[in-house]
Parts: C-alpha cells; sequence; structure tokens
C-alpha cells in the first residue's frame, strides 16, 4: 500500500453484513450490495458519498472499517489490507481511522471529559497527562472545551454530533467516516458541523461524508461518488444537481 492513498478499493464487490456466515456461504447465499468498487481517497481529501437511501453507502462505510468482510477484490484503509485483516487486528484499524456513526453512540453516564477518557483508557494509553492533553486538544477543535463537565444530555444535537466527531479524532486518525453525521441537525447547525469537517481535512485528516443533503453539498461543494443500480461512479456535482 503506498502513502499517496488512505483509501483504496479495487475490483470491489460489498456484501451486506453476514450472520456468522463463512465466506464461502456469504460468496454464494450473501445479498451483494454493490459490484466493481474502484475509488482512491487521498490524504486531506473530502469525498461526499451521495445517492438514495439503501443504494449501499452504509455498507460501503462498514465495510471500510471492518465491521464488514470484504470479500473480493483489493481493499486497503489506513495501511491495512482488508482482505488479509485478521478479527484480531480490527481494533488496530480502527485506532487509525475516525467513525462518525448516525447514532451517537454516547456514555449517558459520563460528562464530555470522561467519554473521551474511557476511549482513551481503552484503546491503550495510560498516561494521566497525556491523555488530558489530548482531550483538551480535540475539545478546543471541535470548541466544547467549556462544556467538558456537561453531561450529553445537557447538549443540544449540534453539541453531541461535536463531541462524536472530538471522540473519533482522538487517536489521530488518517481519515473520518461519517455516515449520514447531519441527518438529524437543523441547517444552522449542520453549517457547523461541515465547516468543522473541511476544517478537519484541511489540517490532513480525509473526511469521507455520505450523505442525501443536497443543499451542504451546494454549499460546500468537493469529490462525490453517486450510488445508483448496485454500482459507484464520480460525478459532476455542479451537472447532477442541475439535472435535478
Amino acid at each position: 500500500m503506498d502513502d499517496k492513498h488512505v483509501i483504496r478499493l479495487r475490483d470491489a464487490a460489498i456484501y451486506h453484513a453476514g450472520d456468522g456466515r463463512s465466506e464461502s456461504k456469504m460468496l454464494r447465499h450473501g445479498e451483494m450490495v454493490l459490484s466493481d468498487v474502484s475509488f482512491s481517497v487521498a490524504p486531506g481529501e473530502f469525498v461526499y458519498l451521495i445517492g438514495r437511501v439503501g443504494s449501499g453507502k452504509s455498507t460501503l462505510l462498514k465495510t471500510l472499517y471492518a465491521e464488514v468482510r470484504l470479500l473480493t477484490g483489493e481493499g486497503f484503509v489506513a495501511g491495512f489490507d482488508l482482505r488479509r485483516l485478521r478479527r484480531r487486528d480490527i481494533p488496530y484499524l480502527r485506532r487509525r481511522i475516525g467513525i462518525v456513526f448516525q447514532d451517537y453512540q454516547l456514555l449517558t453516564d459520563r460528562n464530555v471529559f470522561m467519554n473521551l477518557h474511557y476511549v482513551m483508557r481503552a484503546t491503550g494509553r495510560k498516561r494521566e497527562a497525556e491523555i488530558r492533553q489530548r482531550i483538551d486538544q480535540v475539545l478546543n477543535l471541535v470548541d466544547l472545551e467549556p462544556k467538558s463537565y456537561k453531561m450529553p444530555f445537557e447538549l443540544s444535537g449540534g453539541e453531541q454530533q461535536r463531541l462524536v466527531i472530538a471522540r473519533a479524532l482522538l487517536n489521530d486518525p488518517k481519515v473520518l467516516l461519517a455516515d449520514e453525521p447531519t441527518g438529524n441537525l437543523d441547517p444552522v447547525t449542520a453549517d457547523g458541523i461541515m465547516q468543522l469537517f473541511r476544517k478537519i481535512a484541511a489540517r490532513g485528516c480525509a473526511v469521507v461524508m455520505s450523505t442525501h443533503n443536497t443543499s451542504l453539498i451546494e454549499n460546500y461543494p468537493a469529490r462525490a461518488i453517486l450510488f445508483a443500480q448496485g454500482r459507484i461512479r464520480e460525478v459532476d456535482l455542479k451537472a447532477e444537481l442541475a439535472d435535478d
């Protein structure tokens, strides 16, 4: 895997998550979501994944962070070979990427600071001074430093999403994968989240974001990959939006 790409897929087929079946059974009986998937993402690049609900955007993201196995083709993420990735190595892959889920998955019995502290301890950090320094850095980046003592239920939806992004950035990832991160937010709050993503990309962390929000795409144009009819293709956003 070269250093020019943080993500590279070639001739990959993407299947729905299995129910414990073997790879051979998945290939015979699993539902293929996408075929002939080939694309790459460079460090610091911002990329949209666009398409209708059910078109495979979330399944592709799950494949990139190894919740769904890649069974055919080639796939590399943050230096890890998805085809050869062992189950015990998945946590190491996920320490090199950041994941922003559709639902926040915050620890409701811990405040903002302790939500992040828990993750750093769980991923092997031991020095308290280093942990606190990194938490302060990410909270400052997402503009939540003054609210580090707040409980999740005391935060607005946008603030909770910022906390999720801060959590995803703790291990200084190579790429941030975001699945419909603005889907439950009002337009003004979503705009703030998009500005934050742009800032993160400018610092060298690639951002791959699935969305169907055309207003965000118009306001923050970037490279886009369209999911349709079981395939993907690069699109000219201005032309696509004009056709709509």
